[in-house]
């Protein structure tokens, strides 16, 4: 039995939202609300020392990190409809663009998030509530990040986030020049990646880098994995967000 553990159809979440109902695997929904810090709860921490989520439970096996959980369904799971290619050049390919994203795209787009609406939700605290929640925040990074948040992320920081986006769009209108998909031409946990942190919230956030006359290619790649009967179903996922969050790209952890 498959559980997995996540927050609204965005992000993260989304990344492994998205593989599960792709490969036709049935799975329990547990949901955890972020808005309620439900990921620094001693029950959760039980679940995943590191208090974030996606965690996927596989009948007692506890695996995290998104890349990390979508390969393992992979490996898990060979007779369902794959989302990584079968030739050594493939998924080295695909794990190229999973290392770009993941290292060079997700912590720059969430940085924005953070920025627009995250810190306005910490600045929104009294100083002892917010401090009593920094305090349940496992990991140091996740502790300093929200305090970051509440004081304000600076000017060269953003500049050099929104710098690196879009060299990332640029990159990847350049790479479906060449081929259909991000790794080739096989829809992959790559465009799924991709899609999950810039294919929605990136266009809302800067239209200015956006735009179909820039990125063509770029665009009609979003809509083309709009249009998948399981991206459908995996964004019609409930969403519990505040209505004044649920724009906000990087997910509060």
């Amino acid at each position: 039995m498959l559980k997995l553990y996540h927050s609204e159809p965005g992000a993260n979440s989304l990344k492994c939202l998205i593989p599960l109902f792709e490969k036709g695997l049935a799975f329990e929904s547990a949901y955890i609300d972020l808005h309620k810090f439900e990921q620094h709860d001693p029950r959760f921490i039980a679940i995943n020392p590191e208090g974030q989520v996606p965690v996927l439970d596989h009948d007692g096996t506890i695996i995290t990190q998104t890349s990390v959980i979508n390969e393992y369904l992979e490996d898990a799971f060979p007779d369902a409809p794959a989302l990584r290619p079968s030739t050594p050049v493939g998924n080295a390919r695909m794990r190229y663009w999973n290392k770009f994203i993941d290292e060079h795209v997700m912590n720059f787009v969430s940085m924005w998030g953070w920025h627009r609406f995250v810190g306005v939700l910490a600045r929104g605290m009294e100083s002892g509530d917010f401090d009593r929640l920094v305090e349940r925040i496992p990991l140091h990074e996740q502790r300093e990040k929200w305090k970051t948040a509440r004081s304000g992320f600076s000017e060269e920081d953003l500049a050099n986030a929104k710098r690196k986006i879009a060299v990332a769009l640029d990159k990847v209108e350049a790479q479906l020049a060449e081929t259909q998909w991000l790794a080739g031409e096989m829809y992959t946990l790559a465009d799924i990646n991709f899609y999950a942190h810039c294919g929605m919230y990136v266009a809302r956030m800067f239209p200015d880098l956006t735009d179909e006359d820039r990125h063509p290619r770029l665009e009609a790649w979003r809509n083309r994995i709009s249009e998948r009967a399981a991206v459908k179903e995996a964004l019609a996922m409930p969403d519990h967000t505040n209505p004044g969050l649920r724009t906000f790209s990087g997910e509060v952890h």
